[in-house]
């Protein structure tokens, strides 16, 4: 007992620490700086650092899946997505990011926990986008099947294992002009990622994105917000606590119709 009242402070102290360096919720870098989240005093902050669906530190600093940084920024200078739907997209910082920086796109965010989908809400209605962000709960291969692009279309996928139901060969002629970004979870499946490979080879084409551990970012990453801090605290602003090194599948329409 005594042991995890002396790691409740502990968390409660970094906690505290931590929140006075990164001092607001706006994002403070990479592609989506400028994105303002709820004021960190918010339901859900109380010890643990993550306040919404996933690590919330990396977010504020603007490091979070870092990896992902340069699909982003093309996805934002190529500004020809017509609409764009986030499958697992938790508290939204994908999908009031891409509102933000996308602004003739319709974005639709899908997540079955309403928390998430609640705060998806109120980080929209924050930024301004809330007119062109649609939250809806969840996401099947049938709506993927029969959505309305109009265009080009861009999906994002975070859906812990469920990528091997979503996309399917329902779906596959439907998405053949549609850019799609999976984190393809193969720890819970291993089968995932020879799956999707065989499912998109005659549509699109495949890089493969390979995420970097904790410890790494520590000592790697770089940021005026972290400069001169210690290896451990740096630890705890930039983990994502994955539950080993993976992969994204960044999937490219061979169509450009």
């Amino acid at each position: 007992h005594l042991r995890h009242l002396r790691t409740y402070y502990q968390q409660v102290a970094d906690k505290e620490r931590i929140l006075g360096i990164l001092k607001t919720p706006v994002v403070k870098n990479g592609p989506f700086k400028g994105l303002v989240y709820p004021p960190f005093s918010t339901e859900g902050t109380a010890v643990y650092p993550k306040l919404f669906g996933s690590a919330i530190y990396p977010k504020i600093i603007g490091c979070y899946e870092a990896e992902l940084h340069p699909v982003f920024d093309k996805i934002i200078t190529s500004k020809n997505y017509t609409e764009i739907l986030d499958v697992g997209s938790a508290e939204g910082y994908y999908v009031n990011g891409l509102a933000l920086r996308c602004p003739r796109a319709k974005v639709f965010a899908y997540d079955i926990i309403e928390t998430e989908r609640n705060y998806c809400r109120q980080i929209a209605v924050l930024n301004n986008v809330q007119d062109r962000v649609t939250i809806n709960a969840a996401c099947t291969p049938e709506i993927l099947a029969a959505f309305p692009f109009t265009g080009k279309g861009l999906i994002i996928s975070d859906c812990e294992g469920y990528e091997k139901v979503l996309f399917s060969q329902q779906n596959i002629k439907a998405l053949a002009n549609c850019d799609i970004l999976i984190e393809v979870h193969d720890f819970i499946d291993i089968e995932i990622s020879d799956y999707l490979r065989n499912l998109f080879s005659e549509t699109h084409v495949i890089t493969t994105i390979r995420s970097i551990d904790d410890v790494e970012m520590a000592r790697t990453y770089s940021y005026p917000e972290t400069d001169g801090l210690d290896l451990n605290t740096k630890k705890l602003i930039f983990q994502e606590t994955r539950p080993c090194v993976m992969d994204w599948f960044w999937i490219e329409a061979k169509s450009s119709s």
